[in-house]
This record gives C-alpha cells, sequence and structure tokens, in this order.
C-alpha cells in the first residue's frame, strides 16, 4: 500500500498532457493489422498502453519501443503463428480486452485472455450472443477473467443495441472489413460514446479502412480491406487534459500544450461543460482558461464522455447550487464503481453529493476541509481527481493507493510537482 500526502496549494506553470490513450489503442491496433512496418510516434507506456502491445505481439505483430516511438511490422507476416494457443494479459485494460476478443479471431488456435482487477467482472455478453449464433468456442470464469476463444467470424449483419459500451462496436469495427464478405453492423437504440466511435472510425481511415457510418444507426463494412501502413502521431489526451482543465477551474493557473482544438475525442466535452460553468478558454500554442469568481452549477450527461466525470464532478461540488450528472450508470463498472467512490471519497472531504443509480446529485459548497485520508479505490482516475481537489482544501489530504494512476498517467504525480503541488510519498508496506 502507498500513500502520498498532498497540501492544499496551487498549480502553475506549462504542462505537455500524455498522448490519448484512446488513439493509442487504435492507432498501436491499426498499426499491428497492416501488412508492413508502421512508426507511432508519441507513445505513454502506461500499463493499458503497455497490455495492448503485448497482445499485438501475443498475435505476432513485432514491437519496437524507442523512448517515445514504436516500430510496428503487422502481425499478419507471422506464418508461424498458426494453431498456437496464446495468452493475451489485458490486465486492467477493458479497451485491450474488447478491442482484441474479435481480433484473435482473425488467427487460427486459441487465443486465452488473462486480467486482473475488476476486468473479471466487466461484461462480455455482447461478444457471447455472437459467439453462440456463430457456433465459436469459447470459456470463462464467473468474476475473474480467463477467456478462451476459438474459431473466426462470419460476415455479415451484426445487430447491436446502442447503449452498450463502444468497445465492442468498435472491435467488430477493427475486425470485419479483413473478413472475404461485406459485413454491417446495425445499432437498434440511441448510440452511446459516439464519440469514441469517432475516433475509431478516424484512425482507421488514417490507415486506409473505409467504413460507412449512416448517422450512428448502421455502419456498412465493405470485406477485404487491408490496414495500410504508415507513420503516425498519436495527438493529446484530453481525458488527461481535463484534469488540469478543472485544476484552473478552481483558481490554478496551468497552460496546457498538445490539446487539439479540432480534437474529435468525446471528453473534450470537459470544454463545454466548464465554459457552462462559467470558465473562459483561449486555444493557442498552450491552452489557457480564466476562472470565473464563481461557478455556477449545470446539468451533466454522462453518456459520451463518461471518463471526466470523476474529477468534473470536483469542480462541480465547488460551485454555486445544484449540479446533476445523469446516464452516468456506466460509471458503476469500470475500475471501480466511479459513483460510489466520487460521493464517498469528495464527502469525506466536505462536499455534499448524493448518488443516484445512474448519476449523482451535487449541492456546491464553497471549500473543501481536508486534514484527512482518502482512497483511490485503486482506481487510476479518481487518484488524481482526490489530488486536484486537495487543491482547494483548507489542510492537506493523504490518499492511499496512489501509484493506481499508471495504469494510464505514469508521471502524473511528477507532472503534478513540476507545477507547484507539494507532495509527501511513503510505503505503508502491504
Amino acid at each position: 500500500m502507498k500513500n502520498i500526502e498532498v497540501k492544499n496549494n496551487k498549480l502553475r506553470g506549462v504542462v505537455k498532457v500524455p498522448p490519448s490513450k484512446s488513439m493509442a489503442h487504435r492507432a498501436i491496433i491499426c498499426a499491428a493489422l497492416g501488412r508492413g512496418i508502421s512508426v507511432v510516434e508519441n507513445i505513454d507506456y502506461s500499463d493499458d498502453i503497455n497490455a495492448t502491445i503485448d497482445g499485438m505481439i501475443s498475435l505476432g505483430a513485432i514491437i519496437e519501443k524507442d523512448n517515445d516511438k514504436l516500430t510496428i511490422k503487422g502481425a499478419f507476416h507471422n506464418e508461424s503463428n498458426k494453431d498456437t494457443v496464446r495468452v493475451i494479459d489485458c490486465n486492467e485494460s477493458g479497451s485491450t480486452l474488447r478491442f482484441l476478443v474479435p481480433i484473435a479471431l482473425l488467427f487460427s488456435g486459441m487465443t486465452k485472455f488473462i486480467g486482473r482487477g475488476n476486468l473479471g467482472k466487466r461484461p462480455l455478453d455482447t461478444y457471447y450472443d455472437i459467439f453462440k449464433e456463430q457456433g465459436i468456442k469459447y470459456s470463462n470464469l464467473d468474476g475473474k477473467l480467463n477467456l478462451l476463444v476459438k474459431g473466426s467470424l462470419s460476415n455479415g449483419d451484426y445487430t447491436l443495441p446502442g447503449n452498450i459500451s463502444s468497445q465492442f462496436i468498435t472491435g467488430l469495427l477493427f475486425t470485419l472489413p479483413l473478413l472475404e464478405g461485406d459485413s454491417k453492423i446495425i445499432i437498434t437504440t440511441e448510440l452511446e460514446s459516439k464519440g469514441y466511435i469517432d475516433l475509431t472510425l478516424s484512425c482507421m481511415k488514417d490507415f486506409g479502412i473505409v467504413i460507412e457510418n449512416k448517422d450512428y444507426k448502421e455502419f456498412i463494412i465493405k470485406g477485404n480491406q487491408n490496414y495500410i501502413s504508415r507513420n503516425y502521431r498519436v495527438e493529446g489526451d484530453y481525458s488527461q487534459g481535463a484534469f488540469y482543465l478543472s485544476a484552473n477551474a478552481l483558481g490554478s493557473e496551468v497552460e496546457i500544450v498538445d490539446l487539439r482544438e479540432d480534437s474529435l475525442q468525446g471528453d473534450k466535452e470537459a470544454i463545454d461543460i466548464l465554459e457552462r460553468m462559467g470558465v473562459r478558454f483561449n486555444y493557442g500554442n498552450k491552452l489557457s482558461c480564466e476562472a470565473p469568481k464563481e461557478l455556477v452549477s449545470t446539468l451533466i450527461d454522462a453518456s459520451q464522455c463518461p471518463d471526466i466525470i470523476p474529477v468534473i464532478s470536483l469542480v462541480a461540488a465547488l460551485a454555486k447550487g445544484r449540479t446533476e450528472i445523469i446516464n452516468a450508470g456506466r460509471l458503476r463498472i469500470k475500475e471501480c464503481d466511479r459513483l460510489k467512490a466520487v460521493a464517498t471519497e469528495l464527502n469525506k472531504l466536505g462536499a455534499k453529493i448524493e448518488e443516484k443509480e445512474e448519476g449523482l446529485v451535487i449541492d456546491g459548497v464553497n471549500e473543501l476541509e481536508g486534514g484527512i485520508e482518502v482512497w483511490s479505490w485503486k482506481d487510476h482516475r479518481i487518484a488524481m481527481t482526490l489530488a486536484i481537489a486537495a487543491t482547494r482544501c483548507k489542510k492537506p489530504i493523504s490518499i492511499k493507493d496512489y501509484d493506481c494512476v499508471a495504469k494510464s498517467y505514469p508521471k502524473f504525480f511528477e507532472d503534478y510537482k513540476k507545477l507547484g503541488g507539494i507532495v509527501n510519498e511513503w510505503s505503508m508496506g502491504e
């Protein structure tokens, strides 16, 4: 168990946000499905990204690391990869698991997916239904990831509800263009997390795959396509930038490098939400913002931007009036139950947050107290949210299990200190 004491100090300076984890997953996969050699630049080796790198290596890709650059030779070069039992360790990465399950069915032999933490509790029924329909062999353990799959996906029509995780749709989008015949994905209800699908389609297009998006209701997919190897740079991550944007809304003065104004990332919604709360933004060489004298409450729909909700909830906790966060039920099956975690830990600090089944009701307070120990729930986004909360606490706080930030942003506390954050780390033993 590792603890970190964070003192109540505002952040100031310039920070380059990590590359987009969402885009890095996608670029690595697209490059590894190509027939040639690609170079993917601006990579941050978080636990999740390492899981996807290792997963594509297990499928036959050759991937070499050189600082923040990957040289990737596509998986299909490896004829010796046939008729083997390969293991893909997803660690705690839901993206790695759900993206690679259908991709693994492009290769003969059996694939075993393992993982840890809460990953085994993340539902996979969408894929199981497809496997049953198509006669694909699979087995798994309830509550613990130990998934075995063997078989081949068939081209054709795939009918899915829109309220499932977009990760299932992305996994199929990656895979279906490589089948011999044409396919179609039909979405039967309003599609949630459209922004993530936009990222998938954008990255696939950059690597030569064309898919027709008919208003997110149907995706028309020609078969016999090929991923074209290329050089690619991963853009900065709005889900990580949201921590600094939120810190600025609460009085810090951080200029942020590498966030594109024209980004398709769904988590760019953080800008719109904070603007409604009174923050003014200025894009230039660096993204800066001006906080209002008093933040105001707003209604927040979490359906398209679930990853930014923990830290946006913190901002809402210090805004005047009542903020409601709706359509956030999916946060209960992330690395932890994030709705419960946010309410529990921020309330310890003096916030007034009420849990609802699908969201939160937040009554703003003027200041947070601090002076106590809070817990990350071993969830990277909760740990970083609590570190930003410390900037508005009257007293320092201690964050238990802070090192889980390695899942997505290993250098978070290093950057935090460079911006003037005052931290003291220690280990409590196991």
